[in-house]
């Protein structure tokens, strides 16, 4: 807190002595060093009473956010922030068929004599099929064999083997110097 040096403190201890003198020195230091002691009681007093105020206020302002989030409505937050109106509600109570007398359509009825049904179905669902035949699976290719002498000609697309012939190209046009 204060900032003395020895230099400092040996001008003070000069001072007191020459002033106070050296016969009630003694109880000069011990009456400042009673104040310096009340004064720190009371310095402690006054910090502890500062902060029980502070920890209270936190208490109090942390009871009430806990009582805010425990008396949070969610559900009337939410209809406040969606249909803060009413309208939204209003459509999904009201039932827009209750003024009307009759429906607009009525299914046909259902047919009562055998001869009502038809023969054949407009629509089969597709499990109600039979499954189609299997298909056979294509022929394997010949076996091509491990050799073949050189008298005979190798099967064409085996390695090896001379392309296909194809047709000869038409020579270019000639073409002259002028």
């Amino acid at each position: 807190m204060f900032d003395l040096g020895w230099s400092e403190i040996a001008v003070i201890v000069v001072v007191a002595v020459v002033v106070i003198g050296p016969k009630d020195l003694p109880a000069a230091v011990r009456g400042v060093a009673q104040q310096i002691a009340r004064l720190r009681r009371w310095a402690a007093e006054a910090r502890g009473t500062l902060d029980e105020v502070v920890r209270e206020a936190k208490l109090d302002e942390v009871r009430n956010q806990i009582n805010e989030i425990r008396n949070f409505d969610l559900r009337g937050e939410m209809e406040r922030a969606v249909d803060p109106t009413g309208d939204l509600r209003k459509t999904f109570e009201d039932d827009p068929l209750r003024d009307i007398a009759t429906p607009a359509w009525t299914p046909p009825p259902p047919p009562k004599t055998a001869a009502d049904i038809p023969d054949a179905p407009a629509f089969v669902p597709p499990q109600t099929l039979a499954p189609p035949p299997p298909v056979a699976p294509p022929p394997p290719p010949p076996p091509v064999p491990s050799f073949l002498p050189p008298s005979t000609p190798a099967p064409p697309g085996l390695a090896g083997a001379p392309p296909p012939a194809a047709a000869p190209e038409p020579a270019p046009p000639a073409q002259t110097r002028t």
